[in-house]
């Protein structure tokens, strides 16, 4: 009898019910199950009689195993039995970066800053001497939850006999392949079956700004650095997902001031923190941003000073015309008069302030369930006092929340449902937090990423001091969601990292 389990509903282990089946290769296949214990998805492997690397795909499991990074897929339980042999993993929802990039690519900040998140969890899967060696655009996913997530780790590899003389090399040349894709929406040095191969210049591949305009040249070199021999402008090669995500890291633009016509949302702060015009690539019509949605050179073409230049002569003449004008009808020129402010339109009165009815700590507990951080002090983070704080739980060893969770949240209800154009909150003094306000009309879900339904008003990737987040349009419901996904260091305590929320200001109409 074949070990290679092909009938849904089919149980393993007496807990793993078999639903579909979402992959299949030579002696193995990938299903969705459901763990009927703890009554959630996941990921099983099984396998047919005599699959030749069944001891290889265990060994990786096991490893993989033992890591606790969340923004590495986890392994539950292996059955390591040759002739039942299974591997039980955590179902990945969210989209793959094939998925987003299926209308283009993405924003080159974007797409740097989930690779380098990416490269981050490599790094800590090489110091425990395991590798992926099998990256591609499905091993990366970007999370409901607003998280990076990579899939397959070792096992992948395992499943089909692939192996590396280098892995840490092996691994930054996959991450350097996903950044390319990312800024480019094409692949380099190979096939994929959904991009387009990435084009040469006299049998070399083109740089990333090559194929894009628009694409920042530190980001450019990063790639080259990775990708070439000859990395561009002088950055040493990449050769670890350290090396690669601390290199990221450095380039990675600050959020600029929004435009005069953001083409979605914004978010403006007293503080140093400003955030990038418009809703992330991944929220954009359901999608990422489509090509020519936006000048891609952002005005900064080799036209555009002689077009200014122009535009200010013909200003220049119609004033010079005016005062001719007046000065031969009156005998002098007018006198002059106050400068003139803009004048607000009852549209543009700001709009009330809206009081919160409560506060609750929303996200995952230290048992797996729902609970959020320190819930006593939920209340401190609308009480209108400055000197009182919600805080997260101090979390040592790695901002992403100590490698447990993909992020964790202060939930406010508005008591019914209202229109809110913006959220101002006040964060501690130490850069590095990143966040996203989101607005619902349920408060509940299971603690591990924001419910389903939600509608982001804006994100900012360094929430610092007072910062306002405002959309394009306003979004209703009666529930608002300040979601964190990564942890600025927590003052005097080296190692430690934490978010602070002081104060929090809904504005908006009933």
């Amino acid at each position: 009898m074949s070990t290679f389990i092909s009938e849904p509903g089919t149980r393993l282990g007496g807990r793993y019910r078999l639903e579909d089946r979402v992959n299949a290769s030579g002696g193995w296949a990938a299903w969705k199950a459901i763990d009927e214990t703890l009554a959630r998805p996941v990921t099983v492997l099984t396998f047919a009689r005599g699959f030749p690397r069944i001891t290889e795909v265990v060994t990786a499991a096991r490893a993989a195993s033992r890591l606790t990074d969340a923004r590495l897929a986890q392994v539950f339980d292996v059955e390591e039995d040759w002739d039942h042999a299974y591997v039980v993993m955590e179902w990945v929802a969210g989209d793959s970066l094939e998925d987003l990039l299926a209308d283009g690519p993405l924003d080159p900040g974007q797409g740097a800053e989930i690779i380098a998140q990416g490269a981050e969890a490599l790094a800590v899967a090489h110091a425990a001497g395991v590798a992926h060696l099998c990256l591609n655009p499905n091993s990366l996913r970007w999370t409901a939850g607003g998280g990076v997530k990579i899939a397959g780790l070792g096992i992948d590899a395992a499943l089909s006999g692939v192996t590396a003389d280098d892995p840490e090399l092996a691994d930054t040349r996959g991450l350097g392949k996903l950044l390319y894709a990312a800024l480019t929406a094409h692949w380099p040095g190979g096939d994929w079956p959904s991009l387009p191969p990435a084009p040469e210049i006299d049998g070399h591949l083109c740089s990333p700004r090559q194929v894009r305009a628009g694409v920042p040249t530190g980001i450019d070199d990063v790639a080259c650095g990775v990708l070439f021999e000859h990395p561009g402008g002088g950055t040493p090669q990449v050769t670890t997902p350290a090396m690669l995500a601390t290199a990221l890291n450095r380039v990675i633009p600050a959020p600029a001031a929004p435009p005069p016509v953001p083409y979605r949302g914004y978010a403006t702060g007293t503080g140093p923190a400003t955030v990038a015009p418009g809703q992330p690539y991944w929220q954009q019509d359901g999608g990422p941003p489509r090509r020519g949605s936006r000048d891609p050179m952002g005005g900064r073409g080799s036209g555009g000073p002689r077009v200014l230049a122009a535009v200010a002569g013909v200003l220049v003449l119609v004033v010079i015309g005016v005062a001719a004008w007046a000065f031969g009808h009156n005998g002098s020129p007018p006198p002059p008069k106050a400068k003139q402010t803009h004048s607000a339109s009852p549209s543009n009165t700001p709009a009330a302030v809206l009081q919160p009815s409560g506060a609750v700590a929303y996200g995952p507990s230290s048992s797996g369930g729902s609970g959020g951080d320190n819930p006593d002090q939920a209340g401190l983070a609308i009480d209108s006092s400055p000197a009182t704080a919600w805080n997260t739980d101090s979390y040592q060893s790695s901002p992403h929340f100590g490698n447990l969770y993909n992020g964790t949240g202060l939930m406010l209800d508005m008591g019914k449902n209202v229109n809110v154009s913006s959220v101002t909150v006040t964060f501690g003094t130490i850069p590095g937090t990143h966040v996203r306000v989101m607005v619902g009309n349920t408060g509940t879900g299971t603690g591990s990423a924001p419910p389903p339904g939600f509608t982001l008003l804006n994100k900012s990737s360094n929430a610092v001091k007072q910062v306002t987040f405002t959309g394009h349009s306003t979004a209703s419901g009666q529930f608002i969601l300040i979601w964190f996904t990564k942890l600025a260091p927590q003052s005097g305590q080296s190692g430690h990292y934490q978010a602070d929320v002081f104060n929090v200001v809904v504005r908006g109409s009933s």
